[in-house]
């Protein structure tokens, strides 16, 4: 493939446009394209459209393609597969591939003592899983989850879900006994203290609060929490306040739920995002990276805790056994090289975004961890007022030279690239990202 980024014609192409249209014809509105690209195919961090023109992809299928696109090792372990069976379902039956893989979930999930693991298709689903387990293991029924979450759009997960009201507006009466406080977002705090004094002080919300005026602790199942919030903003919740929120939980017999759906898989730098803290979770929904772009979410639990009687869930496609095996080929390159190398060039990345602070005024806040990296626009560094608009123009321009980013939250840029990206990539994507805030600088003049 051409080296990235590599534009021929205007965008979108004669090809994309006629793709395009054929789309709103027959697929639903309800998807949220921000910009234009018809893929054709990809190699690494490239990805080249129906016309040709070749991206540098920061985006990564939202977070998905954690090996690149297409990476030899993934598409050879799906070939075998392919040629041996399918589907064979297995909540009915028993194949090899998927119990590898729950070996492999048991062994660099950070959850002591024993683990299970249930297979489902989607990040929605790990979550639905999760709550419907933490409902049954502990007789309990209220949840508690975080301003500015995404969990997922199914009627379950949604209750959890607070990013954006257009996620949720037509959905209701949402599943009831969801309580929502705020999150650690140190940036912005909800309770108006500097980023130096803000780390967990927003929890006091659930002890003095919730607990007091809304829902009894011991009413509470579990409470449902993003070490980094995805589709939130890239916020990155401090180490404090994981570790207060586990020591809150605990003697409540609250269940902690880590949904590292974005977070998970190497993308932080490690394999899972609450690993920074150290905290020990009681659950974890896990998807998108995974399986390198095959449809799977799992959700693991404590072995004792996931002691459900057959027939208490399950799923026909869940585990397919050609997921399970491009998950188990991705797992060995995460551990191999990519985990470390999201560490490293997440930093150079993270590095040289900041180096543009001083430049360009649109930018208000750099935050991350490994190749999660958010990049928050305000209009104005002192009042922090969000710069919706220009945070859209800025994703655009950047499409329109080669570069694909995604909006997160209502104005910040997420970095999330396949976790093979290279530091000469990490530079370019940087000069790219430079030139687009200037070009959209110089228009608000």
């Amino acid at each position: 493939m051409t080296r990235a980024p590599s534009i021929k014609t205007p965008l979108p192409g004669p090809r994309a446009k006629a793709v395009i249209d054929r789309d709103k014809a027959v697929v639903s509105p309800s998807y949220t394209r921000g910009y234009p690209l018809v893929i054709a195919r990809g190699e690494g961090s490239a990805v080249e459209d129906v016309d040709g023109n070749v991206f540098l992809d920061c985006a990564a299928g939202i977070a998905v393609n954690s090996t690149g696109h297409s990476h030899p090792d993934v598409v050879k372990a799906i070939t075998d597969q392919a040629q041996k069976f399918l589907h064979m379902s297995g909540t009915d039956f028993y194949y090899e591939p998927q119990v590898r893989l729950a070996e492999e979930m048991a062994a660099i999930t950070p959850i002591a003592g024993g683990v299970r693991t249930f297979f489902g298709n989607s990040g929605t689903e790990a979550v639905e899983a999760c709550l419907k387990l933490s409902r049954y293991a502990t007789g309990r029924s209220n949840l508690i989850a975080f301003l500015g979450g995404f969990h997922g759009r199914t009627m379950g997960s949604l209750a959890l879900t607070s990013s954006k009201a257009i996620q949720r507006r037509g959905f209701g009466p949402l599943m009831a006994g969801v309580y929502h406080a705020p999150y650690a977002d140190c940036y912005r705090c909800p309770l108006g203290l500097s980023s130096t004094d803000c780390a967990a002080e927003c929890l006091d919300f659930v002890e003095h609060q919730i607990f007091v005026h809304l829902v009894s602790p011991d009413e509470v199942a579990a409470v449902v929490v993003e070490p980094i919030q995805g589709e939130g903003g890239y916020v990155v919740a401090p180490e404090q306040f994981l570790q207060r929120l586990r020591e809150l939980t605990k003697p409540h017999g609250i269940l902690l739920v880590a949904d590292e759906v974005q977070s998970g898989m190497g993308r932080s730098g490690k394999m899972f995002a609450i690993e920074y803290s150290s905290v020990e979770p009681d659950m974890m929904a896990i998807a998108k990276g995974i399986a390198s772009g095959l449809p799977l979410g799992v959700a693991v639990a404590r072995g004792g805790l996931m002691a459900w009687p057959p027939g208490a869930h399950a799923s026909t496609f869940g585990g397919n056994p050609v997921s399970c095996a491009a998950a188990l080929a991705t797992i060995k390159l995460l551990k191999d090289t990519l985990v470390a190398n999201a560490a490293d060039v997440g930093a150079h990345l993270m590095n040289g975004l900041r180096s543009l602070i001083d430049k360009h005024p649109l930018i208000g806040d750099v935050r991350g961890r490994g190749l999660m990296v958010g990049v928050e626009l305000v209009r104005d560094r002192r009042t922090k007022e969000r710069a919706t608009m220009e945070r859209d123009a800025v994703v655009n321009a950047a499409f329109n030279r080669g570069l694909l980013i995604l909006g997160a939250g209502k104005n910040a840029v997420r970095f999330s690239p396949p976790l093979v990206l290279t530091r000469e990539e990490a530079d370019t994507a940087v000069r790219i990202f430079d030139e687009s805030l200037t070009e959209v600088e110089t228009a608000r003049r």
